[in-house]
């Protein structure tokens, strides 16, 4: 079932590997990619006896490009669907960078019904937004990422890309690899990819912490410079009792890549406990 049709009318691009597989992972990318930046957890989670599904989030990659939705009450709803229309039980949850908010906003929501486990990978839980009570990014950081992405998307990409991967920082990336991210970051709709900085850079996903009632993973690179580990993954630990807190020197935003050894290690081992 490549495609599945939401409460609004949104179609969703959705990948179901070895649906005979047990110990389900349903995998939410990060902004702004798509379902295919899974390449090196996906199909090795398939062939190791789990059936696979991750999707590509509405206004992102072969999903359809909606004007309006892109809020994490929205993508709490669409994953709920795809979790009902699939018949999906007993899952792990796996969301990287703001796809952490919709595992979040998904269990503060529709609560663990259909999970076991969770995952937060270089996530933005629990809030990035600096207020009066927490200390965290200014609103200026957001509010110009959106000006630059207006300007000239493809030319913010091409620098954003850089950051994500840590060769702004001396990381050894191959090209290929960029132009792979680059051309993923394009696919997407120019109002999704911009809603979707309010979205992921204001949501405070605190009170959702509570709902973390199956056992969790929190995986962070201590040199990510997109989503800073001294605002996130430390913080989201403290709210989420018993929370299992990996953390891998040097690994910038897109550990799933450039760690991909380390991260696939601790995720497999912790999905197949």
């Amino acid at each position: 079932m490549p495609i599945i049709e939401t409460k609004d009318g949104t179609t969703l691009y959705v990948k179901d590997w070895n649906t005979r597989g047990t110990r389900p992972v349903v995998l939410v990318h990060g902004w702004p990619l798509n379902a295919d930046m899974w390449e090196w957890q996906a199909q090795a989670l398939a062939e190791r006896g789990h059936r696979v599904i991750a999707y590509d989030r509405r206004g992102f990659g072969r999903s359809s490009q909606p004007f309006d939705g892109y809020d994490y009450d929205t993508f709490a709803a669409d994953l709920d669907t795809i979790l009902q229309k699939l018949d999906v039980k007993d899952a792990a949850l796996v969301g990287f960078s703001m796809g952490g908010g919709e595992v979040a906003r998904y269990l503060g929501t529709f609560g663990a019904k259909r999970v076991n486990r969770a995952v937060l990978m270089a996530a933005v839980t629990p809030f990035l937004l600096k207020t009066s009570d927490h200390d965290g990014a200014p609103a200026e950081v957001f509010a110009g990422m959106i000006k630059g992405i207006k300007a000239d998307r493809a030319s913010f990409f091409d620098g954003f890309g850089k950051g994500f991967y840590g060769v702004d920082k001396g990381r050894d990336v191959p090209q290929p690899v960029l132009a792979w991210t680059h051309q993923m970051a394009m696919m997407a709709s120019s109002r999704g990819t911009t809603e979707c900085v309010k979205a992921f850079g204001h949501t405070d996903f605190r009170k959702d912490m509570a709902a973390f009632t199956v056992p969790t993973l929190i995986q962070h690179g201590d040199a990510d410079s997109i989503v800073p580990i001294d605002i996130s993954a430390p913080a989201a630990a403290k709210l989420i009792p018993g929370a299992k807190l990996e953390i891998y020197p040097g690994a910038p935003h897109g550990l799933f890549f450039t760690h991909a050894g380390d991260v696939n290690r601790d995720l497999f081992a912790f999905v197949a406990g």
